[in-house]
């Protein structure tokens, strides 16, 4: 047993060395190496980063060049990083700032960690806490943000609809968004209701639009800023080109429902396959309580059950990707 106990503190030290020397190699070692080879290329530098040989005023001016890129590169890996949860924030419709969500994210992955030591163990406690640090977030923007796009696919149709009306009818751009804005369930409605307010600021439609698919980059909503902006530069009927658009989505979504329902067999498949372990777990329990025991208070155990997990979860994650259709 104590053998088994130091084979997999060592094992996790290993695995915890390992995460961490490609996470360094990938934010410290990798672009600065990207840096190096494109100094190279402009003969600032050789792609091992030495100095490449300069004379004069010729190699003061290269050595600043560098100083200065990378300076930009550090300046511009920060902001990428705050983009980034920025951006994710955005397209999710939380309206929580980057810095409280940092402080939620850690304060929850403590509270995971020590649940987590009590009851199971250190190592389990360590990787869980890294799970709910780096792996739930994703998880977390990746759900919202596909649940977001579905409401808004699913309620564009109708604002096309109602802007394709208002233009026959003979109602300004303008008013026909505004109507949008006001009588569209959220996301529809928010996302118009910025633009509206950006005209009434004076920035342009294109300007608009382009900000709105930055929050809601679907390709039906992509589509409707080509056709706006086709429309802006040669002119013709924009009723009858929307119509035209709400025709071509309403196709698509018949597609996606076709889609969904001849996946569905295999989505069942894979959901009753991946709750029928827990199900006979949780029926095994309830017949004989002490059966299991030994995967929660033996560490052999332990590393049984969360081998288990573990496939469990990458099984779950192929059944998934093979039932994922792009259309």
């Amino acid at each position: 047993m104590i053998i088994a106990i130091y084979t997999l503190s060592i094992l996790s030290l290993l695995s915890i060395l390992g995460v961490g020397g490609v996470l360094f190699y990938n934010i410290r070692l990798k672009p600065k190496y990207k840096i190096y080879q494109r100094l190279a290329v402009y003969g600032v530098q050789n792609s091992t980063g030495s100095d490449a040989p300069a004379q004069g005023v010729a190699g003061i001016r290269q050595a600043r060049i560098q100083a200065k890129l990378e300076e930009i590169k550090s300046i511009s890996q920060e902001k990428d990083k705050k983009r980034q949860l920025r951006e994710l924030l955005l397209l999710s419709g939380s309206q929580v700032t980057p810095n409280k969500f940092k402080i939620i994210l850690v304060g929850i992955s403590i509270v995971g960690f020590a649940v987590l030591y009590l009851f199971v163990g250190i190592i389990a406690a360590c990787l869980g806490g890294l799970f709910i640090f780096f792996i739930l977030p994703k998880i977390f923007f990746s759900i919202k943000i596909k649940r977001r796009q579905k409401e808004f696919t699913q309620h564009f149709t109708s604002a096309i609809d109602i802007l394709v009306r208002g233009t026959r009818s003979g109602l300004p751009i303008g008013e026909c968004l505004s109507i949008i804005g006001r009588e569209s369930p959220n996301p529809v409605g928010e996302i118009f209701q910025d633009i509206v307010e950006g005209q009434k600021l004076g920035l342009s439609i294109t300007e608009l639009i382009d900000r709105g698919l930055e929050r809601m980059p679907t390709p039906e909503f992509n589509f409707f800023s080509i056709v706006l902006i086709i429309q802006q530069k040669t002119g013709g009927s924009l009723a009858d080109t929307l119509e035209g658009l709400s025709d071509l989505l309403r196709e698509r979504k018949k597609l996606s429902d076709k889609i969904r329902a001849l996946s569905s067999e295999a989505k069942a498949s894979a959901a009753i396959i991946g709750s029928l372990p827990f199900f006979l777990g949780i029926m095994m329990t309830l017949i004989n309580k002490d059966f299991l025991l030994p995967l929660f208070t033996e560490t052999i155990g332990n590393m049984m059950l969360g081998g288990g997990l573990l496939w469990m979860a990458i099984g779950v994650f192929v059944m998934s990707k093979m039932i994922d259709f792009d259309y």
